[in-house]
This record gives C-alpha cells, sequence and structure tokens, in this order.
C-alpha cells in the first residue's frame, strides 16, 4: 500500500484464533495508524473467515414480517430472536429505530450492549432495492424478474445467477460473476459481454461459444480453449462454417447424457490441453491476487476492478485506501474489516450498511454519519447505541466507550477476547455458519465452527421425500418435457433436496436447447464455484519448458529451457493445470 509506516518494521505476530504466525508490513502499520485502530491480533485468513461468519448469501427461509405480519422471504430463519422486518416495511417511515436507543452502561462490556440492541432494532429480511417481481434475491437491486440471484445488479430475467454487475444483464442463468452487461448467458464463469454461450469460463466479446475457455473475441467455438478473435473452431482446430454446424448438430445438445459427456471433456480440456495464465491481472501495476482489473498497489485481492491501496480484498469495486473488506464497494474509501458494504467513507468494522461516513460497529445502518455501535438507524448524525447525542457528546462518549472496550473486552463462549479493533465475534453473528459463505470457502464441522466461536443452525434447510419425479424418470432429451412438469417436485441427484421449475426457467431451456436439470440449484452453485480458483496464493516457477510444450516460438526472455519467471498464483503447486508467467502466456496466446 501506499501509505508508509512511521519508523515501523515488519513484524511477525501470532494468531490469537489459530495460533499460526502471521506477518504485519510496515505499510500496514502505516493505515493503521491513519485510521487510528491497533494492529490485528487475528491472521488474514482468520479474519477473512471472520467476516464469511456474517454473510448469508443464499439460504433462504421464510417468515411473517415483524410489521405488517405478511408472509416475506428472508435469510433468518423463523426460530431466530430477531425483528425481521420485510424490504417495504423496513424502508418505509413506519417505524423508527431510535425508539430502541439505550445508555451505555460501564458496567458491562460495550459488545454485549450493543448484541442487546442486535436483538430487538428491525432487522431487514432480505438487502435488495429498487426492483421488480424480484423477491427472491439477497444483496441485489434494480432487478426486473430476477429470481434466486445475489449480488446481481441491473438485471432482467435473470435466474440463479451470482455477481452480476456492470451493465445491463439479460435473460441469463446459473451464471457466476458475469460482468459488463451479457444476454442468453447459461453456466459462464468470469466473464464479459458476451451473448448466447453456455459452460464458458473467462469468456470476454463472444458469441455463439459452447465448452470453452479463455476466449477472446470469438465466436461459434466448440470445446476449445485460448482462442482469440476465432470463429468455427471445435477442439481448437478450424471449419467452414456450414461444416462447423453439421458437426454441432451432431452432438445432440438436446440430450442430458450427450451433455454430460460434454462436460466431462470440458473438464478434461481445461485441465490437460489448456494454457493458463498465472493470474488474470489486466491494466494494473503492482497487485497480487487473481481478476483484478484497472488497479494499482492491491494485494492479496480477489475479483475486483478500479481499486488503489488496498489490501487483502474479495469481490469489490471502486475501492480506495482500505483494507480487510468482503463484498465493499462502488465508491468506498477508508474501510477497515468491513463486510456487504456500498459508497462508504471512512467506516470501520461493519456489516450490510449502505451510503454512510465516519461510522464504527455499525449493523445494517443507512445513509448515516457519525454512529457507533449502531443497528439499523437510517439517515441519523451523532448516535450511539440508536441514542442521539450532540457532535461535542457523541466524541466523548466514543472516545470513552473505545478506553473501555479495551478495559473490559467482550469475551465469547470459547474465551476468545474483542477489545476495539476487531470485527463483531462470531458468536454474535445473526446466522449460523452453515448457513454462510464460510461453509463455501472455508468449510467447518459442526464441532470445528462451534470450538472457533462461531454459532451454527440445527434446522435443516429445504425439504426432503416429497418429490413427485426421480431424477432417473425425467426425460433426457427437453423436447419431451412436457408444461406438467412445472407441477412436479424433483429430488437432487447429487444432494437429494427437493427441488423443482419455474415457468420461465423451462421455457429457457426450451429455447436455448439445455436439459433438464437433475441437480438442484444449490448443488449446481457449488459444481461453478468448484470450478474458480480459491482466494489463495502460492509461489510458484513458469512451468513453459520448450522440452515439454509443442509451441517452440522463441521467448526473448528465455529462448531455451524453462522459463525462470517466479510469481504468485492462485494455482496451487499439486494441480495439474499449465501455468505460465505472462510473458509465455502472452507469447502463446495473445
Amino acid at each position: 500500500m501506499k501509505i508508509k509506516g512511521a519508523n515501523k518494521k515488519e513484524e511477525s505476530r501470532n494468531c490469537r484464533s489459530c495460533k499460526q504466525d502471521f506477518i504485519i508490513e510496515p505499510d500496514d502499520f502505516g493505515f493503521y495508524e491513519k485510521i487510528q485502530v491497533p494492529p490485528p491480533t487475528w491472521c488474514p485468513d482468520c479474519r477473512q473467515q471472520r467476516r464469511y461468519a456474517w454473510r448469508n448469501e443464499r439460504v433462504l427461509y421464510r417468515r411473517k414480517c415483524d410489521l405488517c405480519s405478511k408472509s416475506t422471504v428472508t435469510i433468518y430463519s423463523p426460530n431466530k430472536p430477531y425483528k425481521v422486518y420485510c424490504p417495504p416495511c423496513w424502508w418505509s417511515d413506519n417505524w423508527d429505530p431510535m425508539e430502541y436507543g439505550r445508555d451505555f452502561d460501564e458496567s458491562k462490556p460495550f459488545l454485549e450492549q450493543w448484541h442487546e440492541l442486535q436483538l430487538v432494532a428491525p432487522r431487514i429480511a432480505l438487502l435488495t432495492k429498487n426492483s421488480v417481481n424480484s423477491e427472491y434475491t439477497n444483496h441485489s437491486s434494480d432487478n426486473k424478474d430476477a429470481y434466486l440471484c445475489f449480488g446481481t445488479f441491473d438485471s432482467e430475467n435473470a435466474m440463479y445467477c451470482t455477481n452480476v454487475w456492470g451493465g445491463k444483464t439479460k435473460d441469463c442463468m446459473d451464471c457466476y460473476r458475469i460482468l459488463g452487461g451479457n444476454e442468453l448467458l447459461y453456466g459462464c464463469i468470469d466473464s464479459e459481454r458476451c451473448y448466447r454461450c453456455q459452460y464458458g469460463i473467462r469468456l470476454r466479446d463472444c458469441t455463439d461459444c459452447f465448452y470453452c475457455f479463455d476466449c477472446r473475441g470469438s465466436s461459434n467455438c466448440f470445446l476449445s480453449s485460448n482462442l482469440r478473435n476465432k470463429q468455427y473452431h471445435i477442439l481448437n482446430k478450424p471449419h467452414k462454417k456450414e461444416e462447423y454446424l453439421k458437426k454441432i448438430e451432431e452432438f445432440n445438445l438436446d440430450s442430458s447424457k450427450a451433455r454430460k459427456e460434454l462436460y466431462d471433456k470440458w473438464l478434461d480440456l481445461m485441465e490437460k490441453e489448456s494454457l493458463h495464465r498465472f493470474a488474470v491481472i489486466e491494466k494494473s501495476t503492482e497487485v497480487t491476487g487473481n481478476n483484478i482489473l484497472n488497479s494499482k498497489r492491491a494485494y492479496h485481492a480477489f475479483d475486483g476492478n478500479d481499486l488503489e491501496d488496498v489490501k487483502y480484498s474479495a469481490l469489490s469495486v471502486e475501492m480506495k485506501d482500505s483494507m480487510d473488506f468482503y463484498h465493499v464497494g462502488f465508491g468506498c474509501e477508508l474501510i477497515y474489516e468491513g463486510h456487504g458494504m456500498i459508497y462508504n467513507y471512512h467506516a470501520l468494522f461493519n456489516h450490510l450498511s449502505y451510503h454512510n461516513r465516519d461510522i464504527t460497529y455499525c449493523d445494517g445502518c443507512q445513509d448515516s454519519e457519525n454512529l457507533f455501535g449502531c443497528v439499523s438507524v437510517k439517515n441519523k448524525k451523532y448516535c450511539i447505541l440508536n441514542k442521539q447525542y450532540s457532535e461535542e457528546e457523541y466524541k466523548k462518549l466514543k472516545d470513552k466507550i473505545i478506553r473501555h472496550m479495551n478495559e473490559m473486552p467482550y469475551v465469547d463462549k470459547v474465551g476468545n477476547e474483542f477489545r476495539y479493533g476487531e470485527f463483531f465475534p462470531g458468536t454474535l453473528s445473526p446466522i449460523g455458519y452453515n448457513e454462510t459463505q464460510g461453509m463455501v470457502y472455508m468449510p467447518l464441522s459442526k464441532d470445528e465452527a462451534l470450538k472457533k466461536g462461531y454459532r451454527w443452525e440445527n434446522e435443516e434447510f429445504g425439504t426432503f421425500g416429497k418429490e413427485t419425479v426421480e431424477p432417473e424418470n425425467i426425460p433426457d432429451n427437453i423436447g419431451d418435457v412436457e408444461e406438467g412438469f412445472l407441477k412436479e417436485v424433483f429430488r437432487c441427484e447429487d444432494c437429494s433436496i427437493n427441488y423443482n421449475v419455474i415457468g420461465r426457467e423451462l421455457s429457457f431451456y426450451k429455447k436455448e436447447n439445455i436439459p433438464f436439470p437433475r441437480l438442484c440449484p444449490n448443488c449446481r452453485y457449488k459444481c461453478r464455484i468448484a470450478l474458480r480458483l480459491p482466494r489463495k496464493l502460492w509461489h510458484r516457477q513458469c512451468m513453459c519448458d520448450y522440452k515439454v510444450h509443442k509451441n517452440t516460438t522463441e521467448h526473448s526472455h528465455h529462448p531455451t529451457g524453462r522459463c525462470l519467471n517466479e510469481f504468485e498464483t492462485s494455482y496451487s503447486p499439486e494441480r495439474k493445470e499449465v501455468v505460465y508467467c505472462e510473458e509465455c502466456y502472452n507469447a502463446e496466446v495473445v
């Protein structure tokens, strides 16, 4: 990062959570001094896991709104002891968050008092705004006819998609992180500005590409990889248009059995026949991580663009001078230990809070400034524990509470101490660890989660045993699926949970010649996540070696033998893919 530490040297410390050593670098100290917080006591991985434990992105329930009594979709199971309002009620003026305000009590740890407030202040059922017919969306806004979409913005008729932004997206299904505006995509991952593509990873400006990897500016390509500005290719070999179209018909894309064989060939193609760039980092300088665009001085950053002077970042856009954040962006600056935040300035240790300035230890607060320890506050200033003060009173009490947090730390159920400078304890998360993204990226068993101080949801997710159609009785050909299937209940052939399909979904399958799914939406999501690289880095050497590689074009930096370039990459050493440095990759592919 650009901020320099004041005469600080690199320090090795022992993580209070996992007990492993970790490094705090001089520039990190400079940032901590700038925002006036102590250095962390947990390592970067444990800090990220702690933030994961606060994000229930996709486990949905139904319960009554505690204001209007209507049934609403929510991330909070009915057995949880919180007051939950449906989005229209929560955003309305029909209630006042200041009614739940309370005085600071010096006899108890501050976070214990904050938790008492958390239990009574209304929570929004789902974080969604400005959308039409998009009841089943979370962390999303400005959508129309979106269904079971998460982190999705400005989309129409999107279904089962996650992390979609950067342009108008229309008629896409089962995609993960598609950016810049896309249409008619199915099963695509990390792709931009594409049209009518299916099962593609790292596609950019492509049309009618099926089962492709790392292709750009290409159209009508099938089971191919590393292509640039090509047409009518199958297995990376060119064909005449008529021949290409005839061969595509022979693949029987409307057959589930044929599609399964093609999927396996696609996996094999990516692992054994493709070149892999060590990291996708473009138009950027001084960056480590993966999937980063238009950034500078971003370290250990994943899935982001327009970042400047950031560190330990995951899924973020337009960030500056910030550290340790997850799903934060769209014009944020001076963020530390945050999750689920947009358009915030100088926000420390916050959760699900939008359009704020100078807030600390807040949960679900919107359009406010100078808040400390507030829950569900809207359009307010100078508040502590949802009680309003004058500017002078606020500053004095805030300083007093910070001293008190260090003198009387909050201690969770397993003995972890939390003083000022740490994100919220996992034991105060309103959701169980098994409901969160932690189970996707850093899974734990129930015993492991409880041992670490996280909560656990014991209620079973979804329904089982109600199926009216078994997987083996689903027609192989989508053309043989009748409209009556909209009334049926199906069993996932992987996890056995029950699922159904909606009318728009079945119409999409028929129109795009996609076989009826045998997996439930969540298992399909897990399949997409499994195809992405982890948010971790390993130090490796470029694998380019002319003795084993068929392309013999000379590279200026190593005309013979193995390339000596080294890098930080998300490809772990035990993986089978051929991983190249930027120079070797560009020489072979671009």
